[in-house]
């Protein structure tokens, strides 16, 4: 289709992706403890003692980055200064924030920096999600534009790098739905 119908389409599926993550922040403010939440429904809430606020919050910044650098490329020639500036800056940002995000889930689910629970689904979930933000972080590496030429560091790493972290990221998703379906703790 070219590449501009190419950016159009990331940019459209970017607004998506921005969508999910303001309503992961939602459900992270929602899930907080009574005392804690501001009285009244405020769509930005700041809840500094809450892990996952901390990692949803990163999130949503980091899809707020990506919503950048995809309106960019819908009008930018691959290899300007436009490109380089706009595009490759705010797709290392958003995968600094989605590393974040990931490694703060994966402390609160785990209780630590290590922890090996493979029968429960938070763990898979924030394991499938922390590999995933990898992914997108070597992705965002290699499509750095080097300087004076139209080409990325390495457009299969950059492409690979992307579709590993999207299927990571589904699945971590997907996953939410099995854990849905776990019985409530009793106690």
């Amino acid at each position: 289709m070219g590449v501009r119908a190419d950016g159009l389409t990331f940019f459209i599926g970017s607004i998506f992706f921005t969508a999910a993550g303001f309503l992961q922040y939602r459900e992270a403010v929602d899930a907080a403890p009574a005392a804690a939440r501001p009285h009244g429904r405020r769509v930005l809430v700041y809840l500094p003692h809450q892990i996952d606020w901390w990692a949803t919050a990163w999130q949503f910044v980091g899809t707020l980055a990506f919503n950048i650098s995809t309106a960019v490329a819908v009008g930018a020639a691959i290899g300007s200064t436009q490109y380089r500036g706009h595009v490759w800056r705010p797709d290392i940002v958003g995968s600094v924030c989605f590393l974040v995000a990931s490694v703060l889930a994966w402390f609160e689910v785990c209780h630590g920096w290590a922890a090996w629970r493979i029968r429960s689904v938070a763990w898979w979930i924030t394991a499938v999600n922390l590999t995933g933000s990898i992914a997108f972080g070597v992705s965002a590496v290699a499509a750095f534009v080097e300087p004076g030429t139209t080409d990325l560091l390495s457009a299969p790493v950059s492409n690979l790098g992307t579709l590993i972290g999207a299927v990571l990221f589904f699945a971590g998703a997907a996953l939410l739905l099995v854990e849905r379906m776990e019985p409530e703790p009793t106690g």
